[in-house]
């Protein structure tokens, strides 16, 4: 089918080989690194326990030491780790596993977290990135015991992850000598095929990794009995800037599926796309009921809970993604670090949950919900559904495992269960990010109400009638039209107020920021609503300089070769759509391994993409190709969607103009526990 394959360097000749026996540094030096960083971790979490139980500020002095540290060891342990990559280590098992002679330098580079070891190295350096600099920027609060034992949290979980990397996912193994017709053939053709894979990995445990940041602080505060508000204003940001690193790695996530994997969607409702989404979906019940926490003091015990739920989901996710428990392409295979993150899973829950029941009596809430039409019930409203959502995506994702456990069985829950389930979920939601930011604190007039959604029911008429007069059809996409004409009206009505009051100076601040999200989360929902209930798609066997058509477009094969390349030998397909310009579908077969990768050609427009596979069965010889078409509505608003998200969290960190700023009180070490809940007139909405 492709024709002679291209053999790469001799790389198994003795001089080759006595150089790889020789070659141990870079073992030796990242066991060294891991060991320290480990020992550091535990010095200090123990030192922090000591120097707050007994006063001692030398003791708090040695543990920033400590700190600084175990950031020393985890930047060493992955700094070697990419030497070995550059350099070909074959030493070391897990060069010979990902690395390879002919993998491009970028590609290489990524091979360091393309599987299992180096990704646990990768979220290793960054959460000792995040405790250093909550050590940093506590530095002079250290005494201050909800800040050492929050640090004491930190310290802990980093530990867990150096003795995961020295113990069950050792990336620094020794190997012996290579034997290089099994092993060093590179990473996944899949994780070496597109350059999102250097951005969507990072940015997803950028996420993942700072959500460890909030919960240290709730359980410092459950530790100490502060269950008030202070500890909510120390952590908000990190809450928000984990919750927004997450946002854009599933949007990058859902990106790469979309243009590596060739089958023209961009969620499957893959066990490891649900593990990712899981602690969103609390994540963001969390950012949206911590407000109501602020405001009213209420919702103490939910917003601990959510945050346990959110932390406890970013372990189980890693659980599932690097087990081998489940089947994905982004899963990693079998290994011994199921039972570990298991166990940790537990401990957390266990921990968290015999806190929330200790503190019992201080988490009563000082206030309650006057009125369920009121911003604080739209926001328990909220809570109650993204847990919903977040029980039925996991009971969805581990029932099958639990089966298997249980009656030695396979079975799948696949697309209809979560499609079906999730679709009245979420077109609740949407009504809600409608009537939420309208609503009032404590109670809301049917007057003040019909005058503050006037226009954003306008929008969605508008909306509803405009898709209508496209040719939309469907109770359902067109329910999810109208709600999100509705909710964008909502949104630019809150804009457009606080714009006028402020100038562009009033887009900042949480609940401006915030409206800036929700018009990226709505057009996600809208480009997914389209692509899904109005994707066309069509198989057709073309011979060169053929025409054909489909869906008012013509597609022309204008040739059909071989091609190779230093990696890979494939066949590559030259279609031009509507008597313009080519687009080159390819299928290319990567001599390492042997896979066979497809690679799409997309023809991007904002009120469609144009998706061009090529399909096995094509024969350059005859000049006779398979091609498939599909036609996307609206993928590009999904991007564009992404990018609003992003822009919304980075000016929702930043305060308003107007805003009360708490955080004085609490950096002065004043324990705002005990404080009084702002009065009506403070928390009335504009």
């Amino acid at each position: 089918m492709f024709g002679p394959h291209v053999t790469g360097p001799v790389v198994s000749s003795p001089a080759v080989i006595g150089t790889v026996l020789a070659e141990g540094a870079n073992g030796f030096i990242g066991h060294s690194a891991l060991i320290i960083g480990f020992a550091a971790c535990l010095f200090a979490a123990l030192g922090l326990v000591a120097a707050t139980t007994t006063h001692n500020p030398r003791l708090l002095r040695a543990v920033q030491s400590y700190g600084w540290l175990a950031l020393v060891g985890a930047v060493l342990a992955i700094t070697v780790m990419v030497r070995a990559l550059v350099t070909r280590d074959w030493s070391l098992a897990y060069v010979q596993k990902v690395g390879s002679y002919d993998t491009p330098a970028l590609f290489n580079f990524t091979a360091v977290w393309s599987a299992l070891e180096g990704s646990i190295l990768l979220w290793l350096l960054l959460l000792a990135i995040y405790t250093a600099v909550i050590m940093r920027r506590y530095r002079h609060r250290m005494n201050d015991p909800i800040v050492a034992w929050a640090l004491v949290v930190m310290f802990v979980v980093t530990a867990f992850f150096f003795f995961l990397a020295l113990g069950p996912t050792d990336a620094f193994r020794a190997a012996g000598t290579p034997d290089f017709s099994r092993c060093c053939k590179g990473p996944n053709p899949l994780l070496q095929n597109h350059v999102l894979v250097l951005f969507h990995p990072p940015i997803l445990y950028l996420g993942y990794v700072g959500f460890t940041v909030p919960f240290a602080f709730a359980i410092a505060a459950l530790v100490t009995g502060r269950v008030g508000e202070g500890w909510l204003v120390e952590t908000r940001r990190w809450a928000l800037f984990a919750w927004g690193f997450l946002t854009l790695g599933i949007i990058l996530g859902g990106w790469w599926s979309y243009e590596v994997l060739g089958w023209g969607g961009v969620w499957a409702w893959d066990p490891v796309e649900n593990a990712s989404f899981l602690p969103w979906l609390t994540g963001t019940a969390y950012i949206h009921s911590v407000m109501v926490q602020e405001r009213r003091g209420m919702l103490r015990v939910w917003n601990l809970s959510l945050l346990v739920a959110t932390f406890s989901l970013t372990i189980l996710g890693t659980f599932l993604t690097r087990s081998g428990v489940v089947n994905s392409v982004h899963a990693f295979s079998d290994s011994t670090i199921g039972p570990f993150l298991l166990g940790a899973f537990g401990v957390v829950v266990a921990v968290s949950l015999g806190l929330i029941a200790w503190r019992g009596d201080r988490l009563r809430s000082p206030g309650a919900i006057d009125s369920p039409v009121s911003r604080e019930g739209a926001f328990l409203a909220n809570n109650v559904l993204f847990s919903l959502f977040a029980f039925v995506i996991l009971l969805g994702t581990v029932f099958p495992l639990i089966v298997e456990a249980k009656d030695d069985r396979k079975i799948a829950v696949g697309s209809p269960f979560f499609d079906t389930m999730a679709q009245p979920i979420g077109l609740v939601l949407l009504f809600l990010m409608a009537v939420a930011p309208a609503l009032p604190w404590r109670k809301a007039s049917a007057e003040l109400l019909r005058d503050r959604l006037f226009w954003p029911a306008w929008c969605g008429v508008a909306t509803l009638a405009f898709a209508v007069a496209v040719g939309a059809t469907g109770f359902a996409p067109l329910l999810a039209f109208g709600l999100a004409g509705f909710a964008a009206g909502s949104a630019l009505r809150q804009l457009v107020l606080a714009t006028r009051r402020q100038g562009y100076r009033g887009l900042l601040g949480r609940t401006n920021g915030g409206m800036i999200v929700h018009l990226g989360i709505i057009l996600i929902a809208v480009a997914l609503a389209a692509s899904n209930s109005y994707t066309r798609s069509g198989e057709f066997t073309v011979a060169k300089g053929e025409t054909i058509e489909f869906a008012g477009h013509t597609f022309t094969l204008v040739d059909l070769t071989d091609f190779t390349t230093a990696r890979a030998v494939g066949i590559k397909a030259e279609i031009s759509i509507d008597g313009g310009q080519a687009y080159a579908p390819a299928i290319s077969k990567f001599i390492a391994n042997g896979m066979d990768v497809a690679t799409p050609s997309v023809k991007t427009g904002f009120t469609k993409d144009i998706y061009l596979t090529l399909e096995n069965g094509s024969k350059p010889s005859t000049g006779v190709a398979k091609i498939k078409i599909f036609i996307k509505p609206m993928i590009v608003w999904l991007w564009i969607g992404g990018v609003l998200c992003a822009v919304g969290t980075v000016l929702a960190a930043f305060p308003g103009r107007h805003r009360r700023r708490p955080t004085d009180a609490v950096s002065a070490g004043i324990d705002l526990t005990d404080a009084p809940v702002a009065s009506p007139k403070e928390v009335a909405d504009v």
